[in-house]
């Protein structure tokens, strides 16, 4: 196993040596950060976030340490799926702008030395795409580019959907089009027909997709439900809510796809990522690492901080997951740690606004790769909308009782920069989505201003990142109590470092040096989060450390 990312027992810690720094590309310790282009900066008052914008924006990424900037989709779109229904994947919605202003966009990037990375959306198009509409019409070589079928007959004759599946968004998943006599496949809304992979032109048109990307300069591409990719048989027993997802020639396509990047990243010298949405157990993901000899993705996002573990969660819990997750990085697998994103509510408001820090400390500081979700840095809070104000597809079709258990817009409103009007996201009092109440208080401008801040803490874990330590060290993950969890990372030569979280509510006392036997007597605080009173450069003991509700530390112990 690579020693990067190995945990490693108590009595082998002085074993951990540091690895060579070009056996590290610059992709694995990176910190990804996603924008979502419709709410992060509006440049012309449309209330309406666009390229320009994050142009103009892009320096604050620089400030923050973040290596690689992922925009969600910015293609041309009827905006069914906000951007996920691609009417086509070669241009820029003018919502957002032209292909020259991505161009400025990127150009900038590349000035700051950050890399840009796209959203590739290869399971299904926009139903206005030019493709879906030949098809429709049965016009060659498109006839056979969406998932079409005749349906069957019931016993009273009708004709009925080939089986019962149902789309993510609510209802059938087959659509039926009287100008085909066919139904299509549609796993999301109605207006994203699936593609069909079993046809060769589709999967060399989509290949194309990326070259044409990677050929005007971005940096990779990260890979939107490819567990959607292909649907197995279609003529089932009704016995299944929705086609099988993972299915071996998802695989294969995304190993075909990463040769088609190396191609490109063995053409420019440097490594064009490719990085997976992938929902399932632990065993679905790994097989999309490929191997050493057959590589997949770079990574598939490790979403366990969302899908495994939430407030409630004990400390034992967050390190049996953890623990389990470094163990499958074998084969040289680089480890990531996802703490949101547009589908999933904020970190502030699934595990509450006092472990927004702590939260932070983990994903930062864990071994490998850390993802940020725009605004997580200041620690926006999910904005409650009203029924009206709703504008997800998977929110709408739930309708007005129930709306706020199923709508994506509440992570998704606009970026909070300062107090002025719409947060100073938009000129515009009135913007796609509302502005989050609290925004007078929550904002980039007043926690620069402010003594202590998540923006500051931020800062101070994504510096932290550039040491070997963090890099390249080993680590140990140990619950200290029920509601108490600490890790350390440790490198031969260098200094060492404890992170320590209280996720409960009540006050304890907790020995570090039970848990880690090589401390010496003290630690020394690195940070802390913004509620707590300890305050960064006080020493303390290692046997006797009382840490409040929710308080976070980070220590350094001194060189090993």
């Amino acid at each position: 196993m690579n020693a990067l990312w190995t945990l490693i027992s108590l009595s082998a810690i002085v074993a951990a040596t540091a690895l060579p720094k070009a056996d590290l590309d610059w992709w694995q310790t990176a910190v990804f950060y996603q924008i979502y282009p419709r709410s992060f900066k509006d440049s012309d008052g449309d209330g309406v976030g666009d390229l320009k914008g994050i142009t103009e924006k892009f320096d604050h990424l620089k400030d923050i340490g973040v290596d690689g900037v992922w925009l969600s989709p910015m293609y041309p779109s009827p905006m069914a799926d906000f951007g996920y229904d691609i009417s086509d994947f070669k241009n820029v919605d003018p919502i957002f702008g032209t292909l020259e202003d991505f161009d400025e966009l990127l150009a900038k990037a590349k000035e700051l030395g950050i890399k840009l990375i796209l959203d590739f959306v290869p399971n299904h198009s926009s139903d206005e795409h030019e493709w879906f509409v030949k098809s429709l019409q049965k016009i060659d070589p498109y006839t056979d580019y969406y998932m079409w079928h005749d349906g069957r007959l019931d016993d009273s004759g009708n004709r009925i959907p080939p089986n019962n599946w149902q789309a993510a968004f609510g209802g059938p998943a087959w659509t039926w089009r009287d100008e085909r006599q066919q139904y299509y496949l549609h796993r999301f809304d109605p207006k994203q027909p699936d593609l069909n992979y079993s046809n060769p032109a589709v999967v060399e048109d989509m290949t194309d997709v990326l070259r044409f990307w990677m050929d005007r300069g971005v940096d990779g591409f990260r890979v939107d439900v490819i567990l959607c990719l292909f649907e197995g048989p279609i003529d089932v027993p009704d016995t299944e809510t929705g086609p099988p997802q993972n299915l071996p020639e998802s695989y294969d396509m995304v190993y075909k796809w990463r040769k088609v990047l190396d191609e490109k990243s063995a053409e420019l010298g440097t490594t064009e990522i490719f990085m997976l949405e992938v929902y399932g157990n632990t065993e679905e993901l790994m097989a999309y690492y490929g191997t050493p000899d057959n590589p997949g993705a770079h990574f598939p996002f490790n979403f366990k901080f969302i899908t495994d573990l939430n407030g409630g969660s004990s400390a034992y819990d967050f390190s049996n997951v953890i623990n389990d997750y470094l163990s499958n990085m074998i084969d040289n697998r680089t480890p990531n740690w996802v703490l949101g994103n547009h589908d999933q509510h904020r970190v502030a408001t699934r595990y509450g606004p006092e472990l927004v820090d702590g939260m932070n400390f983990l994903a930062q500081l864990l071994p490998g790769i850390g993802v940020t979700y725009y605004g997580e840095e200041i620690g926006m809070e999910n904005t409650y909308i009203t029924w009206d104000q709703c504008r997800d597809p998977q929110g709408i079709n739930a309708g007005p009782e129930h709306y706020l258990e199923r709508t994506r817009d509440l992570e998704r409103t606009p970026f909070q920069w300062d107090d002025t009007t719409s947060a100073g996201f938009s000129t515009n009092s009135t913007t796609w989505l509302p502005v989050n109440e609290n925004y007078k208080e929550l904002n980039l401008a007043a926690q620069k201003a402010a003594e202590k801040s998540h923006y500051k803490v931020y800062k101070q874990l994504t510096e932290l990142r550039t040491t070997a330590t963090i890099r390249q060290g080993g680590t140990q993950v140990n619950a200290l109590s029920e509601k108490v969890l600490a890790f350390a990372r440790f490198l031969e030569g260098e200094d060492s470092y404890i992170v320590l979280v209280n996720l409960g509510d009540q006050t304890e006392t907790v020995n570090l040096k039970n848990a880690f036997d090589w401390l010496g007597d003290t630690v020394t605080i690195y940070a802390v989060n913004i509620q707590s009173q300890h305050m960064p450069g006080h020493t303390h003991s290692t046997t006797d450390f009382e840490i409040a509700p929710k308080e976070a530390f980070v220590f350094t112990t001194g060189t090993l």
